[in-house]
């Protein structure tokens, strides 16, 4: 690529030759107004508010669809531009109608303040304005269509990010109306983000219609945890609740986007909470003083053979509490800690054996991937949505072994018996030839490879596979494992599992722990609990804390600060945005309590401090984030597996994969209205 020099408003500037005139302003710090730009959607031109004059053009052109071209002379200043931008505005307004007093996207509204700066203060139309009935976008879309401008920013983002092909424009000239396929939902992961990018308030949040002003919300910076992929979020509150979640933009993560269940989930913050400690007495859980909470949990531990005694670790949790309990059941000799709530292999030997190496950025940069054994479009949205922007680029070839799916671009379904990973081995299949061919290979293991009950036979022969087509390589590592939950690479950094012997579900399958501590530990199967006493520290009253004999209620993600780190080996910090409900405290300052009230001295007493401990026993958490290293890994035993190898989904139910979700109206109702997704919505492919 080469540089064009142009003057823009008589200044000259050199620019890259692949920009727009719109893209080369902007860098000059020009503002130019528009509606049916964005940066991250093709081109459409047809809102024609960033008209320019070019010196050599008999009439204005739009900026946005306008290539740079050496020598340009661009105006953006001119009487005739502004009165261009004028007319353009009495058109839109033509008829918009005027209910900015009760409209949701008041304070946010590109239309209103556009207006404001470059309208006309009068109108020469008296016409009626024409009305277009609402459509059916969901539960989680409220629309009110006579405001829209037919920008067309949601109809581009369904097919090009989403991938959903459900939006378009129906009808033709002064009758134009956007609308979904049949008036049907919008049946998208992804579908929030419509909401962010529609320059009007046509499409405005559903669950939160009239509950706010946007100036009413106080705003903090911190890090989604309904997933693995760390996307950057912005919560909004106002007084003791949180209103509303809206995405930061970070290019090497989530981009301008978040997935549905990190916008909406956010009211399942506020409902069944656990805001006070309780103790079963007498077959019923009473409300009791922490003192009296903290005691009885004290006894338990200290009545019990340490020996048989478990910690649990949950999969929401940031590093401080995790390192906590970590201390806490070291302090506590022979007591065992695990991070699996389900039997699953873990690859440990090096760090690269759990991590999304390849980063999520450089997904598009592969020349092929293999995805085994999961459905990116579940558990992990924006990695799915990256993987789908590549095959829009530059035809990115996918081949998946495992469950078939909808994932939003093509694929090869190679088949759905991972013994076929053999036959890519020996380059019996025709996918084989793309992987030989490809320079920057990458390969997905999902979650339900390592639940297998041969996962580290499978994760054995998967590796095998990477090192017959190269996928690690001095600077590229392709090999990629895609975490579920936002604690567990974290759980793997921190060492929270056996070193040795018998993991913590098997020790309760023999009926070896008598006394389990479950630290945000929500999704543990009820058979194993028969006959153990319970303490249970989190959040909400959900399964774990229906059972337990003593309940230590913690801090959500929105209520402390903490370090998580994604699937990539990102550590990120979560920023406090409200203070914990009721008598409910920060995770680690429970455990530095009943570590007191058992006569154990855990070496901090602010959180502060705790991380300085935390990045003496653990450095490489305290390193700024460079992407993964290439590494060549430490090959596992390949051990022979039955003639069928199938695996199955973790992720049956995409809206209630979580505590938060599932105590979350708004999520209750995506799935009302959606039904069985894998069955509605993800039951074909290609």
């Amino acid at each position: 690529m080469g540089t064009v020099k142009l003057k823009i408003n008589g200044k000259e500037i050199t620019v890259d030759n692949s920009l727009t005139v719109y893209q080369a302003c902007r860098l000059a710090g020009i503002e130019i107004p528009t509606f049916c730009y964005h940066p991250k959607l093709t081109i459409a031109g047809n809102c024609l508010m960033c008209l320019v004059e070019l010196s050599t053009a008999p009439k204005p052109i739009a900026s946005c669809a306008m290539p740079v071209m050496e020598g340009m002379e661009i105006a953006t200043q001119s009487p005739r531009i502004k009165e261009a931008q004028k007319a353009v505005l009495k058109f839109l307004l033509i008829n918009h109608p005027l209910d900015c007093p009760i409209c949701d996207q008041g304070g946010e509204c590109d239309l209103q303040d556009l207006t404001m700066a470059y309208g006309p203060g009068t109108s020469r139309f008296k016409e009626n304005k024409r009305s277009v009935p609402e459509k059916n976008f969901g539960p989680l879309i409220k629309t009110v269509m006579t405001r829209c401008i037919h920008c067309t920013r949601c109809v581009r983002f369904a097919q090009e990010v989403a991938g959903v092909s459900e939006l378009g424009g129906l009808y033709r000239g002064e009758n134009t109306e956007i609308s979904t396929v049949l008036n049907e939902a919008v049946t998208s992961e992804l579908s929030g983000n419509m909401i962010d990018i529609c320059p009007v308030g046509a499409l405005t949040s559903k669950p939160y219609a009239f509950e706010y002003r946007s100036w009413e919300l106080e705003h903090t910076d911190s890090i989604g945890i309904h997933d693995a992929v760390g996307s950057h979020i912005r919560i909004d509150t106002m007084g003791r609740e949180v209103r509303r979640i809206l995405p930061r933009q970070n290019d090497d993560i989530n981009e301008d986007w978040i997935c549905d269940k990190t916008r909406f989930a956010c009211d399942g913050l506020r409902r069944q909470r656990l805001d006070r400690p309780y103790v079963r007495e007498q077959g019923r859980l009473t409300a009791v003083s922490w003192a009296h909470a903290l005691a009885s949990a004290s006894h338990l531990l200290k009545s019990t053979a340490a020996e048989t005694v478990g910690f649990l670790v949950g999969d929401l949790l940031d590093l401080e509490s995790m390192y906590a309990l970590k201390g806490l059941a070291n302090a506590i000799k022979g007591t065992h800690i695990d991070c699996r709530q389900v039997p699953e292999f873990l690859p440990v030997k090096e760090r690269a054996d759990y991590l999304f190496n390849t980063t999520i950025a450089a997904i598009e940069k592969a020349d092929a991937c293999l995805i085994v054994g999961s459905n990116p479009r579940y558990e992990a949205s924006l990695i799915n949505a990256r993987l789908r922007k590549a095959y829009l680029h530059h035809d990115l070839p996918v081949g998946v072994v495992g469950p078939a799916a909808n994932l939003t671009y093509p694929y090869d379904h190679i088949g759905e018996n991972l013994n076929v990973i053999q036959d890519l081995i020996e380059g019996k299949h025709a996918f084989s030839k793309i992987l030989k061919k490809a320079k920057k290979p990458m390969i997905i293991v999902g979650t339900a490879v390592l639940r297998h009950e041969r996962g580290a036979a499978l994760y054995a022969l998967i590796q095998q596979l990477a090192k017959t087509y190269n996928v690690v390589q001095t600077q590229w590592s392709g090999f990629n494992v895609l975490a579920l939950h936002a604690s567990q690479v974290g759980a793997r950094d921190l060492n929270c599992y056996p070193a040795r012997g018998k993991s913590l579900i098997e020790r309760l399958q023999a009926g070896a722990i008598k006394v389990l501590y479950a630290l945000g530990a929500d999704d543990l199967a009820p058979e194993l609990l028969e006959g153990v006493r319970l303490i249970y520290q989190g959040h909400h009253g959900d399964r774990m804390a229906q059972a337990a004999d003593v309940i230590l209620p913690g801090a959500a993600y929105s209520e402390k600060n903490g370090l998580y780190v994604n699937t990539e080996g990102r550590v990120q910090q979560g920023v406090r945005s409200l203070f914990p409900v009721g008598e409910a405290k920060e995770d680690w300052r429970v455990i530095k309590a009943l570590g007191k009230e058992l006569d154990i001295s855990l070496p901090y007493n602010t959180q502060e401090e705790l991380r300085e401990h935390l990045y003496a026993h653990y450095p490489h958490l305290q390193e700024t984030f460079t992407g993964q290293k290439a590494c060549r890994h430490g090959l596992y035993e390949l051990s022979h597996l039955p003639q069928t190898t199938t695996v199955d989904l973790p992720i049956e139910n995409f809206y209630m994969t979580d505590v938060i979700c599932r105590a979350s109206e708004t999520m209750a109702k995506c799935v009302q209205e959606f039904g069985k997704i894998d069955e509605e919505r993800m039951g074909t492919h290609g």
